[in-house]
Protein backbone atom coordinates (compact mmCIF):
# COMPACT_ATOMS: atom_id res chain seq x y z
CA UNK A 1 0.00 0.00 0.00
CA UNK A 2 2.65 2.29 0.84
CA UNK A 3 4.56 1.35 -2.39
CA UNK A 4 1.34 2.46 -4.47
CA UNK A 5 0.99 5.57 -2.33
CA UNK A 6 4.86 6.87 -3.15
CA UNK A 7 4.24 5.71 -7.19
CA UNK A 8 1.22 7.97 -7.40
CA UNK A 9 2.84 10.97 -5.67
CA UNK A 10 5.90 10.50 -7.96
CA UNK A 11 3.10 10.68 -10.84
CA UNK A 12 1.35 13.63 -9.70
CA UNK A 13 5.21 15.43 -9.17
CA UNK A 14 6.55 14.29 -12.41
CA UNK A 15 3.40 15.57 -14.04
CA UNK A 16 3.35 19.09 -12.45
CA UNK A 17 7.07 19.33 -13.12
CA UNK A 18 6.16 18.72 -17.08
CA UNK A 19 3.91 20.62 -16.83
CA UNK A 20 5.80 23.63 -15.30
CA UNK A 21 8.45 22.80 -17.79
CA UNK A 22 6.51 22.94 -21.33
CA UNK A 23 7.66 25.67 -23.14
CA UNK A 24 4.24 26.81 -25.71
CA UNK A 25 2.75 29.47 -26.51
CA UNK A 26 -0.79 29.48 -25.87
CA UNK A 27 -2.07 32.10 -28.11
CA UNK A 28 -0.26 31.46 -30.89
CA UNK A 29 0.24 27.85 -32.14
CA UNK A 30 2.33 29.35 -35.04
CA UNK A 31 5.28 29.32 -32.92
CA UNK A 32 8.16 27.49 -32.30
CA UNK A 33 9.24 27.71 -28.69
CA UNK A 34 12.81 26.98 -26.76
CA UNK A 35 13.99 27.31 -23.22
CA UNK A 36 16.74 30.57 -23.92
CA UNK A 37 20.16 30.70 -21.67
CA UNK A 38 18.27 31.73 -18.63
CA UNK A 39 15.82 28.81 -18.90
CA UNK A 40 12.76 31.12 -20.10
CA UNK A 41 10.55 30.32 -22.25
CA UNK A 42 11.08 31.97 -26.01
CA UNK A 43 8.31 31.72 -28.95
CA UNK A 44 9.21 33.10 -32.53
CA UNK A 45 6.35 33.46 -35.04
CA UNK A 46 6.89 30.92 -37.83
CA UNK A 47 8.36 32.14 -41.16
CA UNK A 48 9.43 35.85 -39.75
CA UNK A 49 11.03 34.40 -36.57
CA UNK A 50 10.29 37.17 -34.73
CA UNK A 51 9.83 37.28 -30.84
CA UNK A 52 6.12 37.05 -29.98
CA UNK A 53 4.00 37.96 -26.51
CA UNK A 54 2.64 34.98 -25.93
CA UNK A 55 0.29 36.56 -23.12
CA UNK A 56 -1.53 38.18 -25.67
CA UNK A 57 -2.52 38.12 -28.84
CA UNK A 58 -0.23 37.86 -32.32
CA UNK A 59 -0.38 40.58 -34.66
CA UNK A 60 -1.99 39.63 -37.79
CA UNK A 61 0.76 40.48 -40.10
CA UNK A 62 3.47 37.64 -38.08
CA UNK A 63 0.21 35.61 -38.57
CA UNK A 64 -0.47 35.65 -42.23
CA UNK A 65 3.20 35.20 -42.62
CA UNK A 66 2.87 32.12 -40.48
CA UNK A 67 0.59 30.46 -42.67
CA UNK A 68 1.89 31.87 -45.74
CA UNK A 69 5.56 29.99 -44.75
CA UNK A 70 4.61 27.07 -42.21
CA UNK A 71 7.17 25.48 -40.37
CA UNK A 72 7.53 21.99 -42.12
CA UNK A 73 8.40 23.23 -45.94
CA UNK A 74 6.52 21.22 -48.72
CA UNK A 75 7.32 22.08 -52.54
CA UNK A 76 4.71 21.17 -54.99
CA UNK A 77 4.88 22.01 -58.24
CA UNK A 78 2.11 24.60 -59.14
CA UNK A 79 0.00 24.21 -62.56
CA UNK A 80 1.60 25.95 -65.51
CA UNK A 81 0.15 29.26 -65.69
CA UNK A 82 -0.99 29.70 -62.29
CA UNK A 83 -1.21 32.81 -60.32
CA UNK A 84 -1.46 33.24 -56.38
CA UNK A 85 -4.66 35.42 -54.88
CA UNK A 86 -2.64 38.28 -53.87
CA UNK A 87 -5.82 40.20 -52.95
CA UNK A 88 -6.76 37.79 -49.72
CA UNK A 89 -3.91 35.80 -48.10
CA UNK A 90 -0.33 37.21 -49.55
CA UNK A 91 3.08 36.83 -47.57
CA UNK A 92 3.08 40.25 -45.53
CA UNK A 93 6.41 42.97 -44.66
CA UNK A 94 6.17 43.36 -41.00
CA UNK A 95 8.30 45.83 -39.22
CA UNK A 96 10.31 45.12 -36.08
CA UNK A 97 6.88 45.17 -34.04
CA UNK A 98 4.65 42.56 -36.62
CA UNK A 99 2.60 45.83 -37.81
CA UNK A 100 2.24 45.92 -41.03
CA UNK A 101 4.74 47.59 -43.69
CA UNK A 102 2.52 50.73 -45.39
CA UNK A 103 3.58 49.36 -48.93
CA UNK A 104 3.36 45.48 -49.80
CA UNK A 105 4.74 44.22 -52.98
CA UNK A 106 4.92 40.34 -51.88
CA UNK A 107 8.35 39.58 -53.27
CA UNK A 108 7.16 41.01 -56.67
CA UNK A 109 7.07 43.80 -59.13
CA UNK A 110 3.56 44.72 -58.30
CA UNK A 111 3.13 46.30 -55.09
CA UNK A 112 -0.03 48.43 -53.32
CA UNK A 113 -0.67 50.17 -50.60
CA UNK A 114 -2.47 48.34 -46.87
CA UNK A 115 -3.82 50.05 -43.98
CA UNK A 116 -3.09 48.59 -40.58
CA UNK A 117 -5.30 45.74 -41.31
CA UNK A 118 -3.28 44.65 -43.78
CA UNK A 119 -6.31 45.22 -46.35
CA UNK A 120 -5.33 46.97 -49.55
CA UNK A 121 -6.56 50.32 -49.52
CA UNK A 122 -5.10 51.61 -53.50
CA UNK A 123 -4.76 50.38 -56.78
CA UNK A 124 -2.00 48.37 -57.54
CA UNK A 125 1.46 49.71 -58.97
CA UNK A 126 5.09 48.99 -59.44
CA UNK A 127 8.07 48.91 -57.29
CA UNK A 128 8.06 52.78 -57.82
CA UNK A 129 4.79 53.37 -55.84
CA UNK A 130 5.42 55.31 -52.88
CA UNK A 131 2.65 54.59 -49.96
CA UNK A 132 3.62 57.71 -47.31
CA UNK A 133 1.98 56.26 -44.15
CA UNK A 134 0.28 53.64 -42.82
CA UNK A 135 -3.26 54.35 -42.42
CA UNK A 136 -5.04 53.73 -39.78
CA UNK A 137 -7.75 51.03 -39.36
CA UNK A 138 -10.27 52.47 -36.85
CA UNK A 139 -13.69 50.90 -37.12
CA UNK A 140 -14.20 47.18 -37.90
CA UNK A 141 -17.67 46.08 -38.36
CA UNK A 142 -18.70 41.94 -38.39
CA UNK A 143 -21.39 40.70 -39.99
CA UNK A 144 -22.81 37.16 -39.02
CA UNK A 145 -25.46 34.67 -40.32
CA UNK A 146 -26.34 32.17 -38.05
CA UNK A 147 -27.73 28.32 -38.86
CA UNK A 148 -31.64 28.09 -39.19
CA UNK A 149 -33.09 27.15 -36.05
CA UNK A 150 -36.68 27.27 -34.86
CA UNK A 151 -36.85 30.17 -32.74
CA UNK A 152 -34.40 33.13 -32.59
CA UNK A 153 -32.06 33.80 -29.83
CA UNK A 154 -33.01 36.84 -26.85
CA UNK A 155 -31.60 39.69 -28.42
CA UNK A 156 -30.01 40.69 -25.14
CA UNK A 157 -28.52 37.29 -24.15
CA UNK A 158 -26.86 36.60 -27.50
CA UNK A 159 -24.67 40.27 -27.19
CA UNK A 160 -23.84 39.31 -23.45
CA UNK A 161 -22.42 36.16 -24.97
CA UNK A 162 -20.85 38.01 -27.61
CA UNK A 163 -19.54 40.74 -25.51
CA UNK A 164 -17.70 38.00 -23.03
CA UNK A 165 -16.15 36.16 -25.59
CA UNK A 166 -14.45 39.03 -27.14
CA UNK A 167 -13.35 40.59 -24.12
CA UNK A 168 -12.54 37.20 -22.40
CA UNK A 169 -10.91 35.23 -25.46
CA UNK A 170 -9.66 38.17 -27.29
CA UNK A 171 -8.70 40.21 -24.00
CA UNK A 172 -10.58 43.39 -25.52
CA UNK A 173 -11.72 46.08 -23.81
CA UNK A 174 -15.33 46.56 -23.25
CA UNK A 175 -15.21 50.43 -24.29
CA UNK A 176 -13.90 48.95 -27.94
CA UNK A 177 -17.17 47.32 -28.69
CA UNK A 178 -19.48 49.57 -29.45
CA UNK A 179 -22.31 48.01 -30.84
CA UNK A 180 -24.17 44.22 -31.10
CA UNK A 181 -27.06 44.00 -33.16
CA UNK A 182 -29.39 41.10 -33.54
CA UNK A 183 -32.04 40.40 -36.59
CA UNK A 184 -31.93 36.87 -37.09
CA UNK A 185 -30.52 35.13 -38.54
CA UNK A 186 -28.11 38.10 -38.80
CA UNK A 187 -25.61 39.40 -36.26
CA UNK A 188 -24.20 42.98 -36.26
CA UNK A 189 -21.01 43.81 -34.44
CA UNK A 190 -18.99 47.17 -34.40
CA UNK A 191 -15.25 47.34 -33.18
CA UNK A 192 -14.07 50.81 -33.11
CA UNK A 193 -10.43 51.76 -31.48
CA UNK A 194 -8.81 55.65 -33.03
CA UNK A 195 -4.66 55.73 -32.53
CA UNK A 196 -5.49 58.13 -29.75
CA UNK A 197 -7.35 55.73 -27.72
CA UNK A 198 -5.17 52.76 -27.86
CA UNK A 199 -2.81 52.22 -25.53
CA UNK A 200 0.37 50.22 -25.76
CA UNK A 201 -0.98 47.03 -23.39
CA UNK A 202 -4.49 47.38 -25.45
CA UNK A 203 -4.89 44.52 -28.32
CA UNK A 204 -5.66 46.35 -31.61
CA UNK A 205 -8.88 45.85 -33.10
CA UNK A 206 -7.33 43.93 -36.26
CA UNK A 207 -5.87 41.32 -34.26
CA UNK A 208 -9.22 40.64 -32.55
CA UNK A 209 -10.91 40.36 -35.77
CA UNK A 210 -8.37 38.02 -37.31
CA UNK A 211 -8.60 35.70 -34.31
CA UNK A 212 -12.23 35.56 -34.01
CA UNK A 213 -12.71 35.15 -38.30
CA UNK A 214 -10.17 31.85 -37.70
CA UNK A 215 -11.88 30.79 -34.61
CA UNK A 216 -15.90 30.96 -36.29
CA UNK A 217 -14.27 28.93 -39.31
CA UNK A 218 -12.35 26.27 -37.67
CA UNK A 219 -9.05 27.65 -37.80
CA UNK A 220 -8.18 28.35 -34.48
CA UNK A 221 -4.57 30.40 -33.81
CA UNK A 222 -4.70 29.23 -30.27
CA UNK A 223 -2.69 26.10 -29.62
CA UNK A 224 -5.55 24.76 -27.58
CA UNK A 225 -8.42 26.27 -30.04
CA UNK A 226 -11.45 24.31 -28.55
CA UNK A 227 -14.37 26.62 -29.21
CA UNK A 228 -17.60 26.49 -28.44
CA UNK A 229 -19.92 29.65 -29.05
CA UNK A 230 -23.32 29.26 -26.96
CA UNK A 231 -25.96 31.66 -25.90
CA UNK A 232 -27.78 30.51 -22.69
CA UNK A 233 -26.39 26.93 -22.91
CA UNK A 234 -27.56 26.60 -26.86
CA UNK A 235 -25.43 26.23 -29.46
CA UNK A 236 -24.66 29.64 -31.70
CA UNK A 237 -23.80 27.94 -35.19
CA UNK A 238 -22.17 30.46 -37.56
CA UNK A 239 -22.44 29.38 -41.27
CA UNK A 240 -20.96 33.01 -42.97
CA UNK A 241 -18.89 35.82 -41.75
CA UNK A 242 -18.23 39.16 -43.39
CA UNK A 243 -15.72 41.54 -42.39
CA UNK A 244 -15.68 45.37 -43.03
CA UNK A 245 -12.72 47.70 -42.70
CA UNK A 246 -13.14 51.55 -42.37
CA UNK A 247 -10.26 53.57 -42.28
CA UNK A 248 -8.96 57.24 -40.58
CA UNK A 249 -8.43 58.26 -44.18
CA UNK A 250 -10.68 57.38 -47.49
CA UNK A 251 -9.16 54.30 -49.53
CA UNK A 252 -7.80 56.09 -52.80
CA UNK A 253 -9.02 53.77 -55.62
CA UNK A 254 -9.13 54.77 -58.97
CA UNK A 255 -12.52 53.36 -62.07
CA UNK A 256 -10.01 51.15 -62.24
CA UNK A 257 -11.25 48.94 -59.27
CA UNK A 258 -14.90 49.04 -60.69
CA UNK A 259 -15.99 45.41 -61.65
CA UNK A 260 -17.70 45.61 -65.56
CA UNK A 261 -21.01 44.94 -63.64
CA UNK A 262 -20.31 48.14 -61.90
CA UNK A 263 -18.97 49.84 -65.02
CA UNK A 264 -21.50 48.93 -67.23
CA UNK A 265 -24.23 50.41 -64.98
CA UNK A 266 -22.30 53.63 -64.93
CA UNK A 267 -22.27 53.87 -68.65
CA UNK A 268 -26.07 53.07 -68.77
CA UNK A 269 -26.64 55.80 -66.32
CA UNK A 270 -24.49 58.09 -68.31
CA UNK A 271 -25.98 57.56 -71.66
CA UNK A 272 -29.46 58.15 -70.20
CA UNK A 273 -28.66 60.84 -68.54
CA UNK A 274 -27.69 62.41 -72.18
CA UNK A 275 -30.63 61.13 -74.01
CA UNK A 276 -32.84 62.82 -71.29
CA UNK A 277 -31.00 66.35 -72.26
CA UNK A 278 -30.80 65.67 -75.97
CA UNK A 279 -34.40 64.49 -75.77
CA UNK A 280 -35.50 67.66 -74.11
CA UNK A 281 -33.51 70.33 -75.73
CA UNK A 282 -34.70 68.47 -79.48
CA UNK A 283 -38.83 69.01 -78.08
CA UNK A 284 -38.04 72.48 -76.73
CA UNK A 285 -36.49 73.57 -80.00
CA UNK A 286 -39.51 72.18 -81.67
CA UNK A 287 -42.15 73.70 -79.53
CA UNK A 288 -39.91 76.91 -79.98
CA UNK A 289 -40.50 76.71 -83.98
CA UNK A 290 -44.39 75.66 -83.66
CA UNK A 291 -44.86 79.07 -81.42
CA UNK A 292 -42.44 81.01 -83.91
CA UNK A 293 -44.28 79.74 -87.02
CA UNK A 294 -47.94 80.55 -85.43
CA UNK A 295 -46.85 83.76 -84.26
CA UNK A 296 -45.47 84.76 -88.12
CA UNK A 297 -48.59 83.42 -89.67
CA UNK A 298 -51.06 85.71 -87.00
CA UNK A 299 -48.92 88.45 -88.00
CA UNK A 300 -49.65 88.21 -91.86
CA UNK A 301 -52.85 87.90 -91.52
CA UNK A 302 -53.32 91.18 -89.38
CA UNK A 303 -51.25 92.81 -91.83
CA UNK A 304 -53.63 91.57 -94.81
CA UNK A 305 -56.90 92.71 -92.54
CA UNK A 306 -55.16 96.25 -92.21
CA UNK A 307 -54.43 96.57 -96.21
CA UNK A 308 -58.36 95.94 -96.70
Amino acid sequence: MESLLGATLFLILVTASAAQDACICETNKQTVCNRNQFSNCECRAVGSNQLVDCTTLTSKCLLMKAEIIPATKRSFQKPEGAIPDNDGLYNPDCDDNGNFKARQCNQTDTCWCVNSAGVRRTDKGDKSMKCSELVRTNWIFINLKHKEREGSFSEHELANSLRQLIQNRYKLQQHYITAIEYDSPFIHIDLKQNATQKSHEDVDIADVAYYFEKDMKGDSVFRHGMFNLSVNEEPLDIEEILIYYVDEKPAEFSMQRLTPGIIAVVVVVILAIIIGITVFVITRRRSSGKYKKVEIKEMGEMRRGQNS
